[in-house]
């Protein structure tokens, strides 16, 4: 059986990293919604240091990714990890590499003395909320994610 290997993406990973969010999104019944292309993950990820990606590599092929980012919490007064995207290739599930990007993802978050991990989960994703409840993760009851975009973001910010 191969070793996985996890490791920071690069530039070069660009293609990989757009290849990898269209088959999440195709997964989530959203491939319709992902505007991303290779210019604008360089300028986000490589430019800007808008968010970071860490790969899961088997003999040298991405078989899975985790975008995530820094947060904030006041209560804390400490910084966090936001996870954006958790995803691993459907044919490449249940061998331990989603769990090996949350363990990584975990001692980055000890390593940068953040005070948590946290993420969504699409609700009807069953088989993830199951595997992340086994985690040890809790699931936030109370709270429930509100959003701005498109032509409502634009809307709200030219009432200034």
């Amino acid at each position: 059986m191969s070793q996985a290997s996890y490791r920071f993406a690069t530039q070069g990973d660009v293609p990989v990293i757009l290849d990898l969010i269209k088959q999440l999104a195709e997964y989530e019944k959203a491939a319709d919604q992902v505007v991303a292309t290779e210019e604008l993950l360089h300028e986000s990820l490589f430019e800007q240091r808008a968010a970071e990606v860490l790969l899961v590599e088997v003999d040298g092929r991405a078989v899975g990714f985790a975008v995530f980012f820094t947060s904030y919490s006041t209560w804390l007064a400490r910084a966090g990890i936001f996870l954006e995207d958790l995803f691993v290739l459907p044919d490449e599930r249940g061998k331990g590499y989603g769990k090996g990007l949350l363990v990584h993802l975990a001692q980055i978050a000890v390593e940068r003395g953040c005070g948590r991990l946290e993420w969504n989960c699409l609700d009807w994703n069953q088989p993830s909320i199951d595997f992340y409840l086994s985690l040890g993760a809790e699931k936030m009851e109370c709270w429930t994610t509100y959003r701005l975009e498109g032509d409502t973001l634009e809307t709200l910010a030219s009432e200034g």
